[in-house]
């Protein structure tokens, strides 16, 4: 099942510039994204009318777009208003369009009800490459999973500590063994935890043999978008600030990222994410070091989590059995269970 009164990532802004036309396809439906001259983003069902060819095959004439099966034009209301060879445009020659916006480096999709697409709903204070504030990369993965899973697996962190021993968890294991405080907002969590006399990663290029105090905290909001910062301060910052969010010296590094689970299907799925820093946190290269580290873990976090659907699949089915660490897991369900029940009663 999937949530369908929502925003979705439909790719990086940077994937539709000039004469691209661009298919993709969420929560099962086949979208075609294109530009107008102006800049404008459209959206519309990629399947013409009239022969059901994929409208992404088209080309761009204006501001429109032109099936090249048969000719058949399309504006970006979704109306048909041309049809080579005769002057009557059929009154179902038209296909769906969709609302679009952009926000961050990402181009989102409203899947449900255009009258209920709401901008608001997008996730405030997305960065995007060109904010001052922060230096990103990014990159996306292929997942042959179901989503839910993805979303499982990034809203219980006490993974990292043995899916990502080497790398993200640099042999600690206080991901595994610290319970977070989370709590429900309401279109997602809250979830804040410290990790105590910790490493920062490689590419943060710390003194040899530092040692850190790390706030991390995240939103997860549905469908499936994840916001993290972590700041890593001085040893003893946590036990001052009462294991609390800190609001004393600045930390010494804060790392950002910024994650979407896309479904294609109920077995496929694309990860969106970036990773970045502050500029004063930067050198040449650094960047890319950064998301070299991301994509290793995220390909680890893919073979566990493929493997997890190949068994769910193969085997009968029973339910899960839950541990402490699944809080935030469970009330990220309970999340999108209401809101699905929201929109199903709607």
């Amino acid at each position: 099942m999937f949530l369908r009164n929502c925003w979705y990532v439909a790719g990086w802004t940077r994937d539709v510039q000039g004469d691209a036309v661009v298919a993709r396809k969420i929560i099962g439906d086949r979208v075609v994204l294109y530009r107008q001259p102006s800049g404008r983003l459209v959206a519309l069902q990629d399947r013409c009318p009239h022969r059901h060819a994929p409208l992404s095959l088209g080309r761009i004439e204006g501001d429109t777009l032109r099936c090249m099966y048969h000719g058949l034009r399309f504006g970006a209301d979704g109306r048909c208003v041309e049809v080579p060879g005769q002057d009557t445009i059929p009154a179902k020659a038209c296909v769906r369009s969709y609302p679009v916006r952009e926000a961050g480096c990402w181009i989102w999709v409203w899947m449900g009800d255009p009258e209920q697409a709401d901008a608001a709903l997008i996730p405030p204070g997305l960065v995007g490459h060109d904010d001052p504030a922060w230096v990103l990369g990014g990159e996306s993965l292929s997942y042959q999973a179901n989503y839910e899973l993805i979303n499982d697996n990034l809203l219980d962190l006490s993974h990292i500590s043995f899916v990502h021993r080497n790398t993200l968890a640099r042999q600690s294991l206080q991901w595994g063994e610290t319970r977070p405080d989370t709590r429900e907002l309401p279109r997602g969590v809250r979830v804040e935890r410290w990790l105590r006399d910790d490493t920062a990663p490689a590419h943060c290029a710390p003194p040899p043999g530092e040692r850190f105090d790390r706030w991390t905290w995240y939103d997860y909001l549905a469908p499936g978008v994840f916001l993290l910062q972590s700041e890593y301060h001085a040893p003893g910052t946590a036990q001052a600030a009462g294991l609390r969010r800190p609001d004393g010296p600045r930390p010494r590094y804060v790392n950002l990222t910024q994650q979407a689970v896309t479904p294609v299907d109920e077995r496929h799925t694309i990860y969106y994410f970036t990773a970045g820093h502050r500029p004063e946190d930067g050198y040449a290269g650094r960047t890319s070091l950064q998301v070299a580290a991301v994509v290793k873990a995220f390909e680890e976090d893919r073979t566990v989590i493929e493997a997890q659907q190949k068994v769910i699949d193969e085997l009968p089915p029973v339910p899960m059995v839950p541990t402490g660490a699944d809080g935030a897991v469970t009330r990220f369900r309970r999340v999108m269970q209401r809101l699905m029940a929201e929109e199903a009663a709607s």
